[in-house]
């Protein structure tokens, strides 16, 4: 889902951009000291202390996309996506003709895919390479789909129904237990079921016209597929249309709950896991029934088809087992060392893990009064802020640019899918920080790119191909903090993110003092990675630190 020929267009306006902002803020900043030698430029780096908190079981409801499948990672253990879903009517049903007999229950959901890579086959069908799939290729899972037996209510009641209601990622217990039956897809063809794959392989159907006998044949991209039991759609579905079951969403999805996702591994093999849009996703039913004639005459038979929609509420299930790998994480305190920082940043999707950061050192010994000048005794406020707020001379820096630069574990992470991107936000406050919000790119074909200067996409080593580092750009973050001295030096917050523009919070199903909520876009990324912290322990080159270039009157 990047498309990395887009990217570096976005990258070549992004620097335009850039540049002509901080021409623009020298100018109007210092516009009356320019001319002869006023300026003198300069980096310095200052201190971020970050500690790792995790967040437990998450709200997981109504994603835009959904991990499925089993995902088994050196650093973060395995995990195990189940999906639950309601459907919905698009079209509502109030009876069905005499004699129904079900043709056919097919159930598909569309895989993500680059198009860039698209191969031709020699017979003209084509297979694709799949997007988001975490893994190894076309690993074989047991896939089991259920009817669901649990509601999936709208609104809480403990709200006073004012409040959507919740569902949280360790909820599989639940959803299981009341899955009715037997698997819906139960078909002879075990890439259905028992050996079912993420397959890159186009739909290809081949039909005969009936008079002339000539063939057409249909290209589909690919998709999940899957053939289910006819005569339980035709029970449970077709003969309830006639006692009202189908006549509206609220009836209907109150009747037939929904469906049940559960993956399991075949045969001991380890799985992947893909990214899903299952608000794509439908069963189509196709049958046949007598039509009454508006004359009197013998009653005609007729095929129709009944879709139903997987649009109705939803949850991601996740399950962690760090039995056999990710011991290292799972042995990771709820929350870290908040005094003196802890020396990895461990950021995990899912049910994962926040890095929180601190910038600038927690030192506070002096203080400044009104006119600037040092006062003894602490006020509140680190030194080095207090330092960048009350510069010798009284003359105000000038902030052309400050970044947030996190190393990778390159070690750490060798063998380990990497997430695209991380974010960065108020983690005292649950919002947005101001360079996000004044981030003008945004691209409406790759969405996932917008937010360009702000950036925190992965930047990678040229020799070996693999992650480096991630760069975050606070500018008007910082200017605000040092040119307005009532200003917080608030708490951030750094996860992975599946949607850089997916900006609301997901609740914590336990919060305490340290966490309560969490960035939703981390919920949807089922990806982990290990970074440098800012602790006096990491070796100087590794090391995170807030980098500031500014301009000093002379």
């Amino acid at each position: 889902m990047y498309n990395n020929s887009f990217f570096k267009k976005i990258l070549l306006v992004a620097t335009v951009v850039i540049f002509s902002s901080c021409d623009k803020d020298y100018n109007e900043i210092g516009g009356n000291l320019i001319g002869g030698n006023n300026f003198d430029l300069n980096k310095a780096s200052y201190s971020v202390l970050g500690y790792n908190q995790k967040t437990g079981p998450i709200q997981s409801n109504n994603l835009e996309v959904n991990a499925l499948g089993i995902y088994s990672s050196t650093n973060f253990g395995e995990t195990t996506a189940n999906f639950n879903t309601q459907l919905s009517l698009p079209t509502f049903v109030s009876a069905v003709g005499a004699r129904p007999f079900v043709e056919s229950v097919t159930l598909t959901i569309p895989y993500f895919t680059d198009d860039t890579k698209t191969k031709t086959n020699a017979d003209g069908s084509h297979t694709y390479v799949l997007d988001s799939i975490y893994g190894p290729e076309m690993a074989k899972m047991k896939l089991s789909v259920y009817e669901s037996g649990y509601f999936m209510r709208d609104a809480d009641p403990l709200e006073s129904f004012k409040q959507q209601q919740k569902y949280f990622t360790d909820q599989d217990t639940e959803f299981n237990s009341l899955k009715v039956g037997s698997p819906l897809n139960d078909s002879s063809d075990k890439s259905q079921n028992d050996e079912f794959f993420f397959s890159p392989s186009e739909h290809v159907v081949v039909t005969a016209d009936s008079i002339t006998s000539v063939k057409s044949t249909k290209y589909t991209p690919p998709g999940m597929q899957l053939n289910l039991n006819k005569g339980y759609f035709k029970t449970r579905i077709l003969d309830a249309a006639n006692s009202g079951k189908l006549a509206s969403n609220d009836v209907f999805k109150n009747y037939f709950r929904g469906l049940y996702f559960k993956m399991e591994k075949s045969a001991g093999a380890a799985g992947n896991l893909a990214m899903l849009n299952f608000k794509a996703g439908k069963i189509t039913i196709v049958y046949k029934e007598d039509v009454a004639s508006a004359t009197g005459t013998a009653p005609t038979r007729e095929k129709k088809t009944l879709v139903l929609d997987m649009a109705g509420n939803s949850v991601n299930l996740l399950k962690n087992d760090y039995s056999a790998t990710g011991m290292t994480y799972n042995a990771l305190p709820s929350t870290g060392n908040s005094a003196d920082g802890d020396d990895k940043l461990f950021l995990k999707g899912g049910q994962g893990s926040v890095a929180i950061l601190q910038l600038f050192d927690k030192t506070d010994v002096k203080g400044y009064d009104a006119n600037g000048v040092v006062t003894a005794g602490p006020n509140g406020v680190s030194d080095e802020l207090d330092d960048l707020r009350n510069p010798a001379g009284g003359k105000k820096l000038l902030v052309n640019e400050a970044n947030l630069v996190f190393h990778i574990d390159a070690a750490a992470m060798s063998s380990s899918y990497e997430p695209q991107r991380i974010y960065l936000y108020d983690y005292t406050n649950s919002r947005l920080v101001v360079d996000y919000t004044l981030d003008p790119t945004s691209s409406s074909t790759s969405p996932k790119n917008s937010k360009a200067l702000f950036d925190g996409m992965i930047k990678k080593d040229a020799t070996t191909k693999r992650g480096a580092t991630y760069k975050i750009r606070i500018t008007n973050q910082i200017r605000n903090l040092i040119n307005n001295k009532d200003s917080t030096n608030v708490k951030l917050g750094l996860v992975v993110t599946e949607d850089i523009e997916k900006i609301n919070s997901y609740k914590v199903k336990t919060p305490n003092a340290f966490i309560t909520q969490a960035p939703k876009a981390s919920v949807m990324n089922p990806l982990g990675t290990i970074l440098y912290s800012g602790k006096s322990t990491v070796p100087a080159d590794k090391r995170l630190k807030l980098e500031i270039y500014f301009t000093k009157p002379n």
